[in-house]
């Protein structure tokens, strides 16, 4: 007899196995942590542990031993293209004053509409291509010092920097590379400062660091 219910046993988990009625049932302390927002609770119908629905790890995947932050490399896009967007926005402010200042004893008309806008899209262009070439400059600097020394912390900005001003007033003679060295020392020192801050002041609070 026993033999005979365990085989009517075992036939009927099997076929409950097989059509879901069989699945597993768990206590409430189990299903405590299963995320049901937008959901209805788990159906008897779905053999799954309730265990591996819950998310307790990060939602991205990282190489081993990889930077949960943005490396130079990846920086210099948003850099590179922000400082463009932002030249040719300030060019384009300061070609409006300037066309306004050198048209102002001309009454409005065409050609003093036309004038106006020749100034701001030339300036706005200059400046846009100014401070790219900056950006470009910095982010080439930055990256290939970092790969030289094989760290990444603030005496790759700082040497960035110093170097993006050298390069950019080379042609001006010794005396422009020097004082773009010095202007490029000065900005980059002053924002490897603001990066540390928190650090120098003693404040516990954590700030994101762009390079």
């Amino acid at each position: 007899m026993d033999n005979n219910s365990q085989g009517s046993g075992g036939i009927k988990a099997g076929l409950g196995g097989l059509f879901g009625g069989g699945a597993p049932e768990y206590s409430n302390t189990e299903l405590a942590g299963v995320p049901l927002t937008g959901m209805s609770p788990l159906s008897p119908y779905l053999n799954v542990d309730p265990r591996y629905l819950v998310q307790d790890t990060d939602e991205f995947i990282l190489p081993t031993g990889a930077n949960k932050t943005r490396g130079r490399f990846e920086l210099a896009f948003f850099t590179i293209g922000g400082s463009c967007m932002t030249g040719a926005a300030l060019g384009a402010v300061n070609g409006l004053r300037m066309g306004l200042k050198e048209t102002s004893d001309m009454a409005w008309s065409k050609p003093r509409n036309v004038q106006i806008l020749n100034m701001v899209t030339r300036q706005g262009a200059s400046w846009a291509n100014s401070l790219g070439s900056v950006a470009l400059l910095y982010s080439a600097f930055g990256v290939a010092i970092e790969k030289a020394r094989g760290a990444e912390d603030d005496i790759n900005t700082v040497a960035a920097g110093t170097l993006t001003g050298m390069l950019f007033k080379s042609g001006s003679g010794l005396k422009g590379v020097a004082r773009g060295g010095l202007a490029g020392l000065a900005l980059s020192g002053a924002y490897a400062l603001y990066n540390n801050w928190d650090h120098l002041t003693g404040s516990s609070s954590s700030s994101s660091r762009l390079y």
